[in-house]
């Protein structure tokens, strides 16, 4: 009997732990998202500042550089850094995102934007849900969605010349079906972080949270491309 209220209890603490650190990374994340959200219509409200950004190409290239450079970073040097200053790269991207994001409110209208957003967020939350209830190992599932991910990429790169719309609304449905994958896949993989017990608990949240982040932003532009209704 003692022995069965000591495993419980054990369990209890466990369930615990893990819903702390993934209440961590869901609060940094919807942090970084609130930023991005704030500059996207702070810059799309000011209306030389947005006509300054969408007519010089090359200053939109650097601010895109710029968020690979602090994604890429933060994912190879968090744990060579401080907690601090990998916080201050996540707030920073999070920042970039928001100013490259202010274009959106010019393409599309702001309902279509609303309604996407809503969309994508009840899909983000089943498919997190899915992940971190799920008792099938979702590895192979993760793997398929990164090679995914990377012909996706290609693709797009290519279409950057071809300019073709059928070419897009194939890759758009590509990308939030990989988008969806790489939700419920990073989900369980921060289940299996914690539960490794080998981990520095306040970068582990930044990154993870950089991860979730990322799969909400890209599934969201893929989303935006297929349903989002432009502006005439």
């Amino acid at each position: 009997m003692a022995y069965n209220n000591n495993y419980e209890m054990a369990s209890s603490r466990v369930r615990e732990g893990v819903s702390d650190f993934i209440r961590g990374v869901f609060t940094w994340m919807l942090l970084g998202l609130v930023i991005t959200g704030i500059v996207a219509d702070l810059v799309a409200s000011d209306k030389p500042l947005i006509f300054y950004l969408m007519t010089h190409s090359i200053l939109f290239f650097v601010l895109i550089g710029l968020q690979l450079g602090a994604v890429i970073g933060l994912s190879f040097a968090i744990t060579k850094i401080p907690t601090i200053l990998s916080e201050a790269i996540f707030l920073l991207y999070s920042a970039l995102t928001g100013v490259t994001f202010s274009t959106i409110f010019i393409i599309y209208t702001t309902q279509s934007i609303g309604m996407v957003f809503f969309l994508t967020a009840v899909s983000f939350g089943l498919l997190a849900f899915l992940g971190y209830t799920t008792k099938r190992d979702l590895t192979s599932v993760g793997n398929f969605m990164m090679i995914g991910l990377v012909t996706i990429i290609i693709a797009m790169v290519v279409n950057f010349f071809l300019k073709s719309s059928v070419l897009m609304y194939v890759i758009s449905i590509a990308g939030i079906v990989i988008f969806l994958g790489l939700t419920a896949y990073d989900m369980q993989k921060l289940k299996e972080i914690y539960n490794s017990g080998t981990f520095d608990e306040k970068k582990e949240i930044v990154l993870g949270a950089l991860n979730l982040y990322l799969d909400f932003i890209n599934l969201f532009l893929m989303m935006l491309t297929l349903f989002g209704q432009r502006n005439e």
